[in-house]
């Protein structure tokens, strides 16, 4: 699986951005997606994410409430749709797809073995 992560960029804080990121299969069945983030000197971390069966969504505390995911199946594409931004969500975004994972790892980043190549977001204050 190919996934190509875009519309990243600068805003101020309060703003809005929608990510998305485009899988090269013509399904998602079966493949937990999920999005995660880097700060400079800082762990990669979970965002947010679907399960394996597409039924379930997972958010992390930090973006509950203002971050929305979300998928169009007959794009093979998911969303991540970032509302009332704040400095600290400046990171690289990457959006992560596997078949095998287990649903306790969801949030783990190691559990997922296909990967986007990443876009910056960069929230002002």
């Amino acid at each position: 699986v190919q996934l190509q992560a875009s519309g990243g960029g600068l805003v101020q804080a309060g703003g809005s951005l929608r990510l998305s990121c485009a899988a090269s299969r013509r399904t998602f069945s079966g493949y937990a997606m999920g999005w995660f983030r880097q700060a400079p000197g800082k762990e990669r971390e979970f965002v947010a994410g679907f399960s394996r069966n597409g039924g379930s969504t997972y958010y992390a505390d930090s973006v509950k409430g203002r971050f929305t995911i979300s998928r169009d199946n007959a794009k093979t594409t998911v969303y991540l749709q970032m509302n009332t931004l704040k400095p600290e969500d400046t990171a690289v975004y990457y959006c992560a797809a596997d078949n095998r994972i287990i649903a306790s790892r969801y949030r783990d980043y190691t559990g997922y073995n296909y990967w986007g190549q990443g876009t910056l977001v960069t929230v002002s204050s």
